[in-house]
């Protein structure tokens, strides 16, 4: 039986849960420069927890704000460089202040950049479902697999890493997405490989997660803030949908697959 401490935070996290989805749905469904404003304003957010995470305190704020006004630049219509050159300033910043964790935070600075721009680019080319498609396969996950790995335990998926995350939670988030896939081909008419696509985008997910559980343990903080009640920080929050949104980005670089 499951200790009763274990669920010590269901009840902050459902709160916080909520609110999020109700921001998030909102932004999704208006769409265009609303989806846009949440979206810098999230970058600026995780850099900024990224920055204290690496002991920047004091100038947090400015790394904050700088990735901000870059991601402003690369989702112009007509951006006059590549968007892809707007993010790397903070990532430069990062190598030359991050100390010790200066390489790993330079890379992950880049990957919120990269993992958010990812997620315009769906929403304004791919649509309202697409977007939806990739939201609910990584919250399914997430939830799935939390209740699996809390409820039944057993074998670390990387405890060097991650002590907390288990395999059944891990396969439960396999299978939460595969169900989210089934769903959107049923009733949205999706080709039957989206199930496998969705058990991959979980998975790479779960990868996201593990990552900046890899910085946290290299900075030794337990949260990246206390910004969000029962979650932590926002990079805590959005850690597996950066991976999942990467792994987005690797099939249309290298696949043409286009939204």
């Amino acid at each position: 039986m499951a200790e009763p401490g274990k669920w010590a935070d269901l009840a902050p996290r459902l709160g916080s849960a909520a609110v999020m989805l109700a921001i998030g749905a909102g932004a999704i469904w208006a769409g265009g420069v609303w989806f846009q404003a949440l979206a810098v304003l999230l970058v600026g957010l995780m850099v900024w927890e990224l920055a204290t995470m690496a002991g920047q305190s004091q100038t947090a704020i400015a790394f904050g704000a700088v990735v901000s006004g870059m991601m402003v630049l690369a989702i112009q219509p007509e951006p006059l460089l590549s968007p892809w050159l707007f993010f790397l300033p903070v990532a430069v910043l990062f190598a030359v202040k991050g100390g010790k964790v200066r390489v790993q935070t330079a890379i992950y600075a880049l990957a919120i950049q990269v993992a958010v721009y990812e997620l315009i680019l769906i929403r304004g080319q791919g649509g309202m479902s697409m977007i939806l498609w990739i939201v609910a396969v990584v919250i399914a996950s997430d939830v799935l697999g939390y209740f699996a790995g809390r409820t039944l335990g057993g074998p670390k998926f990387w405890p060097a890493i991650s002590p907390k995350k288990t395999w059944s939670g891990t396969v439960a988030g396999w299978i939460g997405a595969a169900l989210v896939g089934a769903a959107f081909v049923h009733w949205a008419g999706a080709a039957g490989l989206l199930v496998v696509m969705s058990v991959l985008i979980a998975f790479a997910g779960q990868l996201g997660d593990i990552a900046e559980s890899a910085i946290k343990r290299l900075t030794g903080v337990k949260d990246s803030s206390n910004l969000i009640p029962g979650h932590g920080g926002v990079l805590d929050r959005f850690d597996a949908m950066i991976g999942a949104a990467l792994a987005l980005t690797l099939l249309r670089l290298t696949i043409g697959v286009s939204w």
